[in-house]
């Protein structure tokens, strides 16, 4: 028995009122492409950072005096050399960029793609494999646990040059640090009851 032909479904126009709302969703566009230029200013200071650190590797005290000013590294006396101090606090400083330029793409793309219109990536060999199944509740989930991965990373710097820094300092970075964690873990098991919830419904 031949199958019927199935016809497109036609989307129903929206009222003057529900269409201008809909569409101020583009209002965020501009929002993104700001996050796009800070992402390169990322980029710029990454690669500055970097030919310091090469140039200082050769001996260039100019290239070591700004990477000690950038660090904020202090000593009894003024470090006419790299040290293995130095190097790791700039590669974790170059690590901090990479982990918020990847947070930035998360939201960049995860919010274009949420909140404001669908890019149709799929099919494509380079399409993110978390982006075929992101909704508002899963980017929050992932962007709490970039910011905790970033505030990782500031606290093992602050740790390294503790000498540098007060107590109440170093207390209160550690305090804000696991408040995110708690605060990542409670925005997980909320997102799970919720997951569960809609289960038990269907």
């Amino acid at each position: 028995m031949p199958s019927t032909p199935q016809t497109a479904v036609t989307p129903r126009k929206l009222r003057p009122l529900p269409a201008f709302i809909f569409a101020s969703r583009w209002l965020q566009l501009p929002l993104y492409l700001g996050l796009i230029a800070a992402q390169a200013v990322y980029v710029f200071h990454f690669w500055l950072e970097l030919v310091h650190l090469v140039e200082a590797a050769f001996g260039s005290q100019t290239a070591l005096q700004a990477l000690v000013s950038s660090i904020g590294y202090k000593a009894d006396l003024a470090p006419t050399h790299l040290n293995e101090t130095i190097i790791m606090l700039v590669v974790l400083a170059l690590i901090d960029v990479v982990m918020i330029s990847n947070l930035l793409i998360m939201v960049i793309v995860g919010g274009y793609e949420t909140f404001v219109s669908r890019m149709e990536l799929e099919g494509q060999r380079d399409q993110p494999e978390w982006l075929s199944h992101v909704n508002a509740s899963v980017l929050k989930v992932k962007l709490g646990m970039a910011i905790i991965g970033i505030s990782s990373i500031h606290l093992l710097k602050t740790f390294i040059n503790a000498a540098n820094y007060d107590d109440k300092v170093l207390i209160a970075q550690t305090v804000i640090h696991v408040t995110f964690l708690l605060s990542a873990l409670a925005i997980a098991y909320t997102d799970r009851l919720m997951v569960q919830t809609q289960n038990d419904v269907h």
